[in-house]
């Protein structure tokens, strides 16, 4: 599965289009990554498109050879039963020329007569250099194809073809995925914005040890990453370090004081925060400048309370949705107890020590408690479904006359 998942595109059809340029050695990669993410996926090449990357590279890929023109082919209108076939289209890389004749609504090629003949959802991935991409006339095309509700993702900035660097690189095949699984994705949590908290805290003891726990960030890397593909506007506080999702605004943090003062800054404007962190309750009372040596014998250190985060985010008026997590080994009793006294909407507790519900598994073993006390168990499952199944409980407990408060 891709970094931001993308289970919406399993058992999809995609209809990959590659137009002429440098980036369309990328779209390989994306091929690659659509199939092992279990889509269906024909390729569209441009003449152009073929200067640049094989046909045979993308039929091994694909298992279908690519369809490059709009005569030279068995089918009476290959554009479109291709527009029928797709669920999407997926334009990566899109030069300047490309983008100028979807948006003036060209049919001249197999390319731009398939796009004018769908009604499937367009994802565009622009690749060309800086001066291409800022100049008006392409900022113009730009803006028709997003009112024309095209999905564009992209440019990045980054090196461009002959040495040049700037605005206009194609962003990569895994951003591009992920913005895929959001178009095929349920789209019900568009417009939320989302927090979530992940990976265990660190307290420095000097500027080598630190206190710390297991936690791998894995359980809320899942829970974001679903949320994203969804349609939510995903912020992710984490200590697991990464480069981030693709798709999700990711803060990285060491400390509980530095998690707490990102969590409370986004939570102010979030409508559902997720506390899935593993956040240290105590710290050193300061550490020590330098290595503590071991010829100076055992140091004397003394803890003090970290910031409570997820009490933080419950006194706010107005406060988002509000999740927790308890991992607790044997009896769930306090995290029934946390889930009563500390204000949450939620609260998802599970035994660490149990096989498979481990820090750093790939699976986890929840039980969901709400305010009132109420527990109900779920099975053995992988962390993304958790994720799913958790996402699809919060919104029937926000949605107004289904058991929650409308917040």
């Amino acid at each position: 599965m891709a970094p931001g998942g993308a289970d919406s595109v399993r058992g999809r059809n995609v209809l990959l289009c590659v137009s002429g340029g440098v980036a369309a050695y990328k779209a390989a990669y994306l091929a690659r990554r659509l199939v092992e993410n279990g889509a269906a996926v024909r390729v569209i090449m441009t003449a152009s498109a073929r200067r640049f990357l094989g046909e045979q590279t993308m039929a091994a890929i694909t298992g279908s050879r690519p369809h490059t023109d709009l005569f030279d082919t068995a089918t009476v209108s290959p554009h479109t039963d291709l527009a029928k076939w797709t669920d999407v289209v997926v334009i990566a890389p899109a030069t300047a020329a490309t983008m100028s004749r979807i948006a003036s609504g060209l049919s001249e090629d197999l390319l731009t007569a398939t796009v004018l003949a769908s009604v499937a959802p367009i994802v565009v991935a622009p690749a060309m250099h800086t001066e291409m991409w800022e100049h008006p006339a392409t900022q113009r095309n730009v803006a028709t194809l997003a009112g024309d509700r095209v999905r564009i993702v992209g440019p990045a900035t980054g090196a461009l073809a002959g040495g040049d660097s700037g605005d206009g690189r194609m962003v990569e095949p895994d951003e591009i995925l992920a913005e895929i699984s959001r178009v095929l994705g349920p789209g019900d949590m568009e417009g939320l914005r989302v927090v979530v908290s992940a990976g265990g805290t660190r307290e420095a003891i000097d500027p080598v040890r630190y206190i710390g726990n297991r936690s791998s960030g894995r359980m809320g890397a899942a829970i974001a990453a679903a949320a994203s593909a969804r349609g939510a506007d995903v912020v992710l506080v984490t200590s697991a370090g990464g480069a981030g999702l693709p798709g999700i605004r990711t803060v990285e943090v060491e400390s509980a004081e530095d998690m707490a003062e990102a969590v409370w800054a986004n939570a102010e404007k979030a409508d559902v925060v997720v506390m899935a962190a593993a956040v240290a309750d105590f710290r050193p009372t300061g550490a020590a400048p330098e290595k503590l040596r071991r010829s100076e014998g055992p140091p004397d250190i003394r803890l003090e309370p970290t910031p409570d985060i997820l009490a933080g985010v419950a006194a706010m008026e107005p406060r988002p949705f509000l999740v927790g997590f308890a991992a607790e080994t044997g009896s769930i009793d306090a995290a029934v107890a946390k889930a009563t006294s500390k204000g949450v909407d939620l609260l998802v507790a599970n035994d660490v020590s149990h096989e498979g519900s481990g820090f750093g598994s790939p699976t986890n073993e929840v039980t969901i408690v709400t305010p009132d006390g109420a527990t109900e168990p779920w099975t053995l499952m992988g962390k993304r479904e958790v994720a799913e199944r958790l996402w699809d409980k919060v919104l029937a407990m926000r949605e107004p006359g289904r058991g929650g408060e409308g917040r």
